[in-house]
C-alpha cells in the first residue's frame, strides 16, 4: 500500500517554503478555521476535515494528524480519519525541495483518485504558485449574501 506523495523544487529558503506551507488559507482553503494546534478545513458541503498539528520544525518539518473528516462523495467518509499529514523539506542541487506525503492515504480508499488529483493542485500548483509568486489559489471563501433590509 503506497501512501500518496509528490515534491517540487524551487530557488526560495527553506524557512520561506515552510512560512508558505504553515499559511494554509493562502494556498488550500479561505474557509480553514484555526484553534493553536487544531484547524478545521470546510470546502462547501463537498469536504471537511479537523486536523491536529503534531509536530513543527521551523524550515524542515510539519505534520498534521487527521483527528475527523467528512466527504459527501464516498461511502465511508471517515477514509481519513487517523492518517498523517508530512511536509518535509531540505535541499537538493542547489534548491529547496518540498515533499509532501499524504501517510495512509492509498489506491485501495474509493477517495484515492479525487484525493490525488486534489493533493496535486493545492501543493503543486497553489502552493508552489504561493510560494515562487506570493500568490496561492486556494478555494476562495464563499460569499455569504446579505439579509434584505
Amino acid at each position: 500500500m503506497t501512501s500518496f506523495t509528490t515534491s517540487f523544487t524551487v530557488d526560495q529558503t527553506p524557512q520561506e517554503v515552510f512560512d508558505a506551507f504553515t499559511d494554509v488559507r493562502r494556498w488550500w482553503s479561505e474557509e480553514i478555521e484555526s484553534d493553536g494546534d487544531e484547524f478545521e478545513y470546510h470546502n462547501e458541503e463537498i469536504h471537511r476535515c479537523r486536523m491536529r498539528i503534531t509536530e513543527s520544525v521551523p524550515g524542515r518539518k510539519i505534520s498534521w494528524l487527521v483527528l475527523e473528516n467528512h466527504f459527501d462523495f464516498i461511502s465511508d467518509e471517515t477514509e481519513w480519519v487517523g492518517t498523517t499529514i508530512t511536509f518535509e523539506i531540505g535541499e537538493k542541487d542547489g534548491k529547496t525541495e518540498a515533499h509532501f506525503t499524504h501517510h495512509g492515504l492509498v489506491p485501495e480508499y474509493e477517495c484515492f483518485e479525487v484525493c490525488r488529483k486534489a493533493w496535486t493542485f493545492y501543493i503543486g500548483t497553489s502552493l508552489r504558485d504561493l510560494i515562487v509568486t506570493g500568490e496561492g489559489q486556494p478555494n476562495r471563501r464563499s460569499a455569504v449574501p446579505s439579509e434584505a433590509a
